[in-house]
């Protein structure tokens, strides 16, 4: 073989990226792909799947989850006109009934409770690896539910749901 001696690799085997090297574009793509199926492999995914299956396959759930849309919807209706429509208020009351009830059902609250958990810890390591960058970069707040219609913020409609 030309060129190379018995000191030299025949082939040299390319690395990861040492922390002086600056890492390329697929090398972060993979690393982040890694701490993905870390983060899916952990004790509170785990909990928030087995959870989200538990409720999935609760017919109560459904039923009054079926319930619950028909109410947003009706009080979507309503909400067109304004606060001056005639069912307006025994509209709003029925979501928040309705809400309430599927939110006291044991594992609609285990889900959300674990779903919380999940969001939290996204939220941290999107925080962590930003900070790692510049601790001038924006990361979004620590709300993983910004206000808003569909999310129970300030339209009041309560949306969530667990459908």
């Amino acid at each position: 073989m030309i060129g190379v001696t018995e000191n030299q690799p025949e082939a040299a085997v390319p690395s990861r990226a040492s922390e002086d090297e600056p890492a390329d574009f697929a090398t972060l793509l993979s690393r982040a792909y890694e701490l993905g199926e870390m983060i899916k492999q952990s004790a509170l995914a785990a909990e928030y799947v087995y959870y989200k299956d538990k409720v999935s396959r609760d017919a109560d759930v459904h039923a009054l989850a079926r319930d619950f849309a028909k109410a947003k919807e009706r009080f979507a209706e309503c909400e067109r006109f304004g606060r001056f429509h005639p069912d307006y208020n025994e509209a709003l009351d029925r979501v928040y009934e309705l809400e309430a009830r599927l939110e006291a059902i044991g594992p609609v609250k285990q889900y959300k409770e674990a779903e919380q958990a999940v969001d939290l810890l996204l939220h941290e390591v999107s925080l962590v690896i930003a900070r790692a960058v510049s601790d001038s970069i924006k990361v979004p707040d620590n709300n993983p539910n910004p206000k808003g219609c569909g999310s129970g913020g300030s339209c009041s409609c309560g949306g969530g749901g667990c459908g």
